[in-house]
């Protein structure tokens, strides 16, 4: 059983469902009836709620404890277990397609050209791609970063991250969850991340126009060197 088929329960306290993420990504989705595909959905949270709103939802995540539990809590939206490097075998079009959570770290990085391309064809005419990632730049030169620790509903149980082994190339992604002196389970796997810069020539190399890059869903500037997160949206001409 994989970290994240443990974690489905948790989940929602740990990454509770933010309403200005949901209003970001909503202000790129186009009119209601719209499809939007959400890649790396976990328990389906943002495909619900644009769900009930109207849209035509889909998501797709590799691990079948996370479908399972998306599928059971959203019926009006549509879930595929699979990985996200395949995604050019769904049937689109999509009006919006993102990505949020640093999902898209995951990603190797000979699979980006294809995966781009894949997306690119999703898409819509004017469509967006959305994707939110840790910003790489601001902590390449580190030994380690440390996360803040999240504390749990019950007060005693912990969820700790880090990442540790950071190079040009990938960081050893850490993680654990504790309560009181017992840790309930620890895990580490790399991670791609790739830079702003990375992003821009991989994803105008794939026919997109950059529109945005922000530091974060509430919209403020990007800062190479301390920003924690990295926010990009794309939109495919026509």
């Amino acid at each position: 059983m994989s970290f994240y088929s443990e974690f489905a329960t948790c989940y929602e306290q740990v990454f509770p469902f933010r309403e200005d993420v949901f209003s970001f990504l909503k202000g790129y989705a186009g009119p209601r009836d719209s499809a939007v595909l959400d890649i790396g959905c976990g328990p389906g949270h943002y495909c619900c709620r644009f769900a009930r709103q109207g849209y035509a939802a889909c998501g797709l995540d590799l691990d079948s404890r996370m479908i399972e539990v998306a599928s059971s809590s959203c019926p009006d939206a549509s879930f595929r277990c699979m990985d996200m490097a395949e995604v050019g075998s769904l049937e689109g079009p999509f009006r919006l397609v993102y990505s949020i959570g640093n999902v898209l770290s995951h990603l190797l990085p000979d699979k980006r050209s294809r995966f781009a391309a894949s997306v690119y064809a999703l898409l819509s005419p004017g469509g967006c791609w959305v994707f939110q990632v840790v910003n790489r730049e601001a902590i390449v030169g580190r030994e380690e970063f440390v996360f803040p620790v999240k504390v749990l509903d019950d007060g005693q149980t912990t969820f700790h991250r880090r990442y540790s082994a950071i190079s040009e190339e990938q960081v050893l992604f850490g993680f654990s969850l504790v309560k009181g002196d017992s840790t309930l389970f620890i895990e580490q796997f790399p991670l791609y991340p790739a830079t702003s810069a990375q992003y821009c020539r991989l994803y105008e190399d794939a026919g997109f126009t950059s529109e945005r890059v922000s530091g974060g869903f509430d919209g403020r500037a990007f800062n190479p060197e301390d920003s924690s997160a990295l926010v990009m949206v794309f939109r495919k001409n026509g």
